[in-house]
């Protein structure tokens, strides 16, 4: 029997290399580079036969594009994620923090499904009995439900292809292992082989896979990237574990739109969805602060109303720059537009900045927000009642428009307010009922409104 040979593979892309280096020839990542052995058998290249198929070279045109069926989960925000439900022979991903809820919700799911569909819990992480617990915990009717406790990928794919589910569940892709490799559990080359066998039997079979995905510290999902661009969904499970509160959001759907999110709320009878997710990032003040300022934002199709606070205060030393579910380095450049185009002067001052609720918020048009909280929270003095804001802040000075403006007024609107700040692009050609539009295409018009309210 001949020696096997030792390789070293990179644990984010899969590259490997015949010795140890410090930095990963592929993706040029230091100190990810492990020792493992290289895989010889003689039958890896049929292990990939009935990916390639066989097909024939068609007219794009002559293809016949039709909508793909959903399969409602039961769940209406795990469904608003996903597009509207699951579709048959996809590959879904979920990632998250440990103990954020992603085998709750699953669990909740196929609870539903199991009532009219063929469903299949494949755990690699907990035994039958602790799950078994937890639906008792959560007073779910398990009994068309089936569970089966494995982690060996041929035996669940033997399982899998003799029941024909119409959705299965592995939970997790991190703990299944192959017996075409010789690599622990986990690692990229097991991760990489499971993935890719089990969307093979969702494209074959129409069986819709869900994977259940580890993260790293970073909160990006652990193993090689390649696993998220060979499934179709991929969704993130947002939140703090202190709050009751959890948002999932799609970064990538092939069937449906990006950034689409659900919002839940966690209680002792599992996750709950939030029909009015607006409500929970608003505080309830009982008069007006200052340093708080309300911003439209958009969530995929969503539009969502968040609190934005800020508190400007004294630096004693180096002054400080905080942000919580905000970019820190967008706030200097903010910093920076208000002293050179508003004459506002905070470099002696520490700056901390809030979104309400935990949500995270990337968009270019929370700039307004945020500097109108700061301004209030700087003068001591609160925003207008009942005030609205959105709309993003360029280099030189000028706002620019946010996509989606009717939606985020209209929104507004609905919840009882009855003014709002935009850029001027964003000016609406019909009248709003109720609702006062402010329009402003410059930051000193927008610092010259405020000074003319007080």
């Amino acid at each position: 029997m001949a020696k096997a040979k030792t390789i070293y593979a990179c644990t984010e892309c899969g590259a490997s290399a015949s010795k140890w280096q410090g930095q990963c020839p592929g993706c040029g990542v230091w100190n990810t580079l492990v020792e493992t052995v290289e895989e010889t058998s003689a039958s890896s290249g049929k292990r990939f036969a009935a990916l390639s198929g066989t097909s024939r070279l068609q007219v794009l045109a002559e293809i016949e594009a039709r909508e793909e069926d959903r399969l409602p989960t039961g769940i209406s925000e795990f469904d608003r994620a996903l597009g509207g439900g699951l579709v048959a022979g996809g590959a879904v991903l979920i990632g998250g923090d440990p103990g954020i809820g992603k085998s709750t919700l699953l669990l909740q799911a196929l609870e539903a499904l199991s009532a009219g569909h063929h469903v299949i819990y494949v755990s690699g992480e907990e035994s039958g009995q602790q799950i078994a617990l937890r639906a008792r915990r959560l007073s779910l009717a398990t009994r068309q439900l089936k569970l089966l406790a494995e982690i060996n990928l041929e035996k669940i794919l033997g399982v899998l292809q003799a029941e024909k589910p119409e959705v299965a569940v592995i939970d997790s892709i991190q703990t299944l292992w192959s017996d075409q490799l010789s690599s622990a559990p986990g690692s990229v080359a097991q991760v990489r082989e499971c993935a890719a066998q089990l969307t093979r039997l969702a494209k074959q079979s129409g069986t819709t896979i869900i994977l259940v995905g580890h993260v790293t510290k970073e909160g990006a999902l652990a193993g090689p990237r390649v696993l998220e661009h060979i499934v179709d969904t991929v969704l993130y499970f947002e939140g703090d574990t202190h709050s009751s509160f959890r948002l999932i959001r799609a970064v990538k759907n092939r069937y449906g739109a990006v950034n689409e999110i659900g919002v839940f709320a966690m209680t002792d009878k599992g996750l709950k969805g939030v029909n009015n997710p607006s409500a929970m990032f608003l505080s309830r003040h009982g008069q007006e602060v200052p340093g708080s300022c309300v911003l439209v934002t958009q969530e995929g199709s969503r539009p969502l109303l968040v609190e934005i606070q800020a508190l400007v205060d004294q630096a004693h030393g180096n002054p400080r720059r905080l942000t919580v579910g905000l970019d820190a380095q967008r706030l200097a450049m903010l910093l920076a537009v208000l002293h050179r185009h508003a004459g506002i002067v905070c470099f002696d001052q520490d700056v901390f900045v809030n979104a309400v609720g935990g949500v995270k918020l990337t968009e270019p048009a929370t700039d307004l927000a945020v500097m109108l909280a700061i301004i209030s929270s700087l003068r001591s003095r609160p925003l207008p009642g009942k005030l609205v804001v959105f709309g993003e802040v360029g280099l030189a000075g000028e706002i620019r428009p946010a996509p989606r403006g009717q939606e985020r007024l209209k929104e507004a609107a609905k919840l009882g307010f009855t003014r709002a700040l935009i850029p001027e692009a964003n000016k609406p050609k019909q009248v709003i009922g109720g609702m006062e539009i402010i329009a402003v295409s410059r930051v000193e018009e927008a610092v010259a409104h405020l000074r003319g309210v007080d």
